[in-house]
């Protein structure tokens, strides 16, 4: 009896742990707030998209996946219910694509907008409204990859070409040329070292006795320096030529103004002087063309002018 009553309590033990466990699970996963209902209707492939599966808006998580199956108004179309916070800015310019979950494969929804300001989305007629689902990244590759694998086929055939045998040869041909012409422009740089290693010892000789005459040259060019800078310092001496050279340029600007102040004063009254006997000597010339018998008997009396005591007035003709 014993062995049963601790069996039938061990039991009891585990049912009440099993029942709080669910209990405290439920309670954890309970849905909090008041969500509502999207739908997302596609011809998309899914792959990966499981119920439950987060609904993210701008990666924020807002609601989850309640349902996948196939949607009763379009034949072939996919349709997901959405059950997402009632909080959550869903508006008309929102629209649904697949996102990954790293490397495991498991997609979910991510939601997104083009940033415009637009008008909330609601339901129209008692139907959950629907956002629409653009094509995510593995979309794009499934729809583009005939097309890339074509031109994958294409590039490989024309590598397939490049490499044929026809063009192996000619490969083949062309390193051998190259390597023959890479022989002889080696021989003909050596060549060339040896022509110029012949020509330059002579250059080089006679480009040393030019140094050589150069360094001559620089030396007398040094000694006549140092000559003039002996000069230059004779020259600056105290009482040496500079010096007297400027006395005398002053003693010069002194007679200067000397002979300004004093001489030429003199000299233009002389020059007056010479000027009124020069005058006098014209009036005697003319008086002598005038009348050259006065050089032997005299100028003579001066015949009285009018207004003058003794003058007569010049007799005139009558009728």
């Amino acid at each position: 009896m014993e062995n049963k009553s601790h069996a039938l309590a061990a039991g009891l033990f585990v049912s009440l742990v099993a029942m709080i466990t669910l209990a405290l699970a439920s309670w954890l996963t309970r849905d909090a707030g008041i969500r509502d209902t999207y739908e997302i209707s596609t011809r998309d492939v899914v792959t990966g998209l499981k119920e439950q599966a987060p609904v993210r808006l701008r990666g924020v998580d807002v609601g989850k996946v309640a349902h996948i199956g196939f949607d009763p108004l379009q034949q072939g179309n996919v349709l997901v219910r959405l059950e997402i916070d009632r909080g959550a800015p869903i508006t008309r310019g929102t629209y649904a694509t697949l996102g990954f979950l790293g490397v495991t494969g498991l997609a979910f929804i991510q939601l997104t907008d083009d940033g415009k300001p637009a008008p909330r989305l609601e339901a129209d007629g008692g139907q959950a409204p629907r956002i629409p689902l653009q094509p995510g990244l593995l979309a794009k590759l499934e729809s583009r990859g005939e097309v890339l694998l074509q031109r994958v086929d294409e590039a490989a055939q024309r590598v397939n070409q490049l490499l044929g045998d026809a063009n192996q040869q000619r490969f083949a041909t062309t390193l051998d040329r190259l390597g023959t012409a890479a022989e002889r422009a080696g021989a003909l740089a050596l060549r060339l070292e040896q022509t110029t290693q012949s020509r330059v010892d002579p250059m080089l000789a006679e480009a040393t006795v030019t140094l050589r005459n150069v360094q001559k040259n620089a030396d007398e060019v040094g000694r006549t320096a140092a000559d003039f800078s002996a000069t230059a310092r004779r020259l600056n001496q105290p009482d040496g030529p500079l010096d007297r050279m400027a006395e005398g340029t002053e003693a010069l600007s002194r007679a200067a103004d000397s002979f300004n102040n004093a001489t030429l004063p003199r000299l233009n009254r002389v020059s007056e002087d010479t000027s009124r006997a020069v005058r006098a000597l014209g009036r005697a010339a003319n008086h002598i063309n005038d009348n050259p018998q006065a050089l032997i008997f005299g100028a003579g009396s001066v015949n009285p002018g009018p207004g003058e005591p003794g003058f007569q007035a010049p007799a005139t003709g009558g009728r």
